[in-house]
């Protein structure tokens, strides 16, 4: 038995022939059921699904009550799927339903893997007349997203898997790319690739803008801190520090124009810079904990930034007053003050202001 899972927005015009295809590939092969799960679509779809269960295994779920997400639609899909073997596939043609009874014996053969239609294994291919900046995109795309997981096309959204080896709740999406999600966060003991051919849809617009593009980056982050953790944490932290290192001159300089004296530039221009630094880590850094009341973390923020920044005062000075050539070669001696004061930050910052178990 196997559940098919197809997220739809805007594709009544798709969803009949793919139906059909999908019918035919399996009629006679396995026993299935396919869902439908669409984004309240201002379409047509209601009227389609219901004259294609008179012949066919076919159900429509219409998710109330959230924002419009293909993510979400899998994830319902996945929940409301009456087998544990499922197959999540798009509506508009672009994945070959001829494929679905290969990736199915291989999910047969070992329940505890995931199996993927990739385009870029051996005899696996993607339409050819895609602009310069498609292909650019998700070839970079695919880079990006390579050290997650261990496959040749982890942006795929033609996969099929074991349902008992997530936990659905544990999940956060954010944008499309389900699939890739669902590789970081479940418990899969590899991944298995089937070559497909990937092709463009017909009829219909895509759903992909420049909005969906920032969210599959902040994505992105997100996994890479599920997968490296305090690794990942720490070069975020660092590229937090740096912005908040822009935001502090800015200010100082700024503040300056207006006529203000460089020493009380100085003291006023680190508040927006540490303000802007609590917020990102906040909402980046730690993003993937579970949040503390604002005002308070930000005074701990704030205390624990004052004690790194007297920490690097001190390292400095200690070094170039007690060692001859950091005296000579202050810079060195400014970059070990910082280095020492950021770790001392980001373990603080861990541990005690954005920490989980002080809820």
């Amino acid at each position: 038995m196997l559940t098919i899972v197809v997220p739809t927005y805007c594709e009544a015009e798709n969803i009949g022939e793919l139906v059909c295809r999908i019918d035919d590939v399996l009629h006679d092969v396995l026993t299935y059921e396919l869902l439908v799960v669409d984004d309240n679509s201002p379409d047509d779809i209601k009227n389609v699904i219901a004259d294609l269960q008179a012949n066919y295994p076919v159900r429509l779920l219409q998710p109330q009550g959230r924002p419009r997400d293909l993510s979400m639609s899998v994830i319902d899909g996945v929940r409301e799927a009456q087998n544990d073997l499922v197959l999540v596939m798009d509506a508009d043609h672009s994945h070959p339903p001829e494929k679905i009874p290969e990736m199915f014996e291989m999910l047969k053969a070992s329940s505890t893997s995931f199996v993927l239609g990739s385009r870029y294994v051996e005899q696996g291919s993607f339409d050819r007349s895609w602009s310069l900046w498609r292909f650019l995109n998700s070839h970079v795309a695919t880079l990006l997203t390579r050290p997650l997981v261990d496959c040749a096309d982890p942006m795929s959204g033609f996969f099929a898997f074991n349902r008992t080896q997530i936990d659905l709740d544990k999940l956060k999406p954010l944008g499309y790319k389900i699939g890739l999600e669902l590789m970081v966060r479940g418990n899969f003991s590899d991944v298995k690739e089937v070559a497909i051919r990937f092709q463009d849809r017909e009829v219909g617009e895509s759903k992909m803008n420049l909005t969906q593009q920032f969210r599959f980056l902040r994505h992105l982050r997100r996994l890479y801190t599920v997968r490296f953790g305090s690794l990942a944490e720490f070069i975020n932290y660092g590229a937090v520090g740096a912005s908040g290192f822009i935001v502090d001159l800015f200010f100082y300089y700024l503040l300056q124009a207006f006529g203000l004296q460089h020493q009380w530039a100085r003291a006023i221009s680190f508040w927006p810079a540490v303000t802007w630094n609590w917020r990102l880590n906040r909402s980046a850094t730690f993003g993937e904990r579970k949040r503390r009341p604002r005002g308070r973390q930000w005074v701990e923020f704030v205390v624990t930034s004052l004690f790194g920044f007297s920490l690097n005062w001190g390292v400095y000075i200690f070094l170039t007053s007690q060692i001859a050539f950091f005296d000579q070669y202050r810079v060195l001696a400014l970059i070990g003050g910082i280095g020492v004061a950021s770790v001392f930050n980001f373990f603080m910052s861990s541990l005690y202001v954005y920490s989980e178990k002080r809820l």
